[in-house]
């Protein structure tokens, strides 16, 4: 249904070439989806990767992704 990634920067779908080589600075996502196209339903988790020198840094990685955490988050 889409692709697996894409880079992010000051205009949301900033422009990359899958074929470079990451750098430190960038940032793009991570996509997975799960899509059951006979149910009409669709569900995707986008996480920000920013690339460092030593390595990936996950920017989604303290936000909450199981339902039970969101749920009691929008409880308030």
């Amino acid at each position: 249904m889409h692709g697996t990634s894409h880079f992010l920067g000051l205009d949301v779908h900033d422009a990359g070439s899958k074929y470079e080589k990451f750098q430190p600075g960038m940032v793009l996502t991570c996509e997975p989806g799960l899509y059951i196209r006979e149910e009409k339903m669709g569900i995707r988790i986008e996480n920000d990767i920013l690339i460092t020198e030593s390595g990936a840094l996950d920017l989604m990685g303290d936000i909450p992704v199981e339902a039970e955490a969101i749920e009691e988050i929008m409880k308030g």
